[in-house]
């Protein structure tokens, strides 16, 4: 039975990750933090799972790192934690810096000091916001990065570490340079989660309006469930590489809105509303990869396409408000 660890696994990627590889007969470890309140709720169908073991760690703790390591020696890492929040990052660059940037060098060296790295392969999660100011549209593997924010200097910091321990160390290490991936898993904050949530809860009458940044901010979305098996692919490669995972199709922050709010049956133009509060300092305006490397390569390409997506993401949310609002009828009854 092969051994996997996960950081990041109660996050939406960890957790479709973690039942993937569960899935695919893995003994399965996850690195969580510390919590006086319950974090694991994206894992709770496959909590009880036997092949699915917690540890209590963190990314700023590389003695706990290392000691992890030692005891488990996995064959698979795959590093998913992070401060992932882009406009969050502007509030708190240090701290997203410390975790995104330098939590991949100390999960790196952790390898070596366990002496692993004839052993074991490494994932490690890089992003399309690394791209920035674009510098050709679509962006493949070889299109240079222009980050405009902490998180993607954070993000491009950790991905060149990748490629150093592999040049260096001879390290199985790859990066997935994954672009916007939603699903029912989402963090509520994130723009497309907060459109479906708002959305279903305004078509139920709890919610009145939407607030948002940047409406015409383009991105290139796929589902989250898909890209996890593109990471699992790249690990399987006889030599490690960096590929791109995408659609390649983009579209903006107000066509969502558009899509979701028409298969509500709602007008959008009437319920969102523009709050200057939610841009960036440095906005992206445009991301549409390029994925034929991960198709040539790895076999991979996205299926769930953009109307789908909303679809996916609507019908979950309807669920959440539709108990939201019996809830709320049992308080006022």
């Amino acid at each position: 039975m092969k051994k996997a660890l996960v950081t990041g696994i109660t996050g939406q990627d960890g957790a479709y990750l973690a039942e993937l590889l569960l899935e695919k007969g893995y003994e399965v470890h996850g690195i969580i933090r510390r919590s006086s309140s319950f974090n694991t709720n994206r894992i709770d169908h496959i909590y009880d799972n036997p092949n699915l073991t917690l540890h209590y760690g963190d990314l700023t703790d590389s003695v706990q790192l290392v000691k992890l390591l030692y005891e488990l020696k996995p064959e698979e890492i795959y590093n998913l934690a992070a401060q992932s929040h882009v406009r969050v990052s502007f509030d708190i660059p240090e701290y997203t810096g410390n975790v995104t940037g330098m939590g991949a060098i100390r999960i790196l060296e952790a390898i070596r000091e366990a002496g692993l790295v004839e052993k074991v392969r490494f994932y490690q999660a890089s992003s399309s916001e690394m791209y920035g100011l674009v510098q050709e549209v679509p962006q493949t593997e070889t299109t240079p990065f222009w980050p405009r924010s902490p998180y993607a200097c954070a993000k491009v910091f950790a991905y060149w570490l990748t490629i150093n321990f592999r040049e260096s160390y001879n390290l199985h290490a790859s990066n997935g340079i994954l672009f916007n991936h939603e699903s029912p898993l989402r963090g509520e904050t994130f723009v497309t989660r907060k459109i479906t949530r708002a959305a279903t809860r305004i078509k139920l009458g709890l919610q009145d309006a939407l607030h948002l940044g940047n409406l015409d901010a383009k991105r290139d979305w796929g589902y989250a469930k898909e890209y996890v098996e593109a990471m699992w692919l790249m690990l399987q490669q006889d030599k490690p590489d960096d590929y791109v995972i995408a659609t390649g199709e983009t579209h903006t922050v107000r066509e969502f809105c558009e899509v979701v709010f028409e298969l509500l049956d709602l007008d959008w133009n009437e319920y969102v509303k523009f709050d200057a509060r939610y841009e960036r300092p440095a906005e992206v305006e445009l991301l549409i990869g390029d994925p034929a490397k991960a198709k040539k390569q790895l076999g991979w390409e996205a299926k769930v396409k953009f109307r789908e997506l909303c679809k996916i993401m609507i019908d979950a949310d309807m669920v959440i408000a539709k108990q939201e609002l019996i809830q709320q009828q049992a308080l006022e009854s």
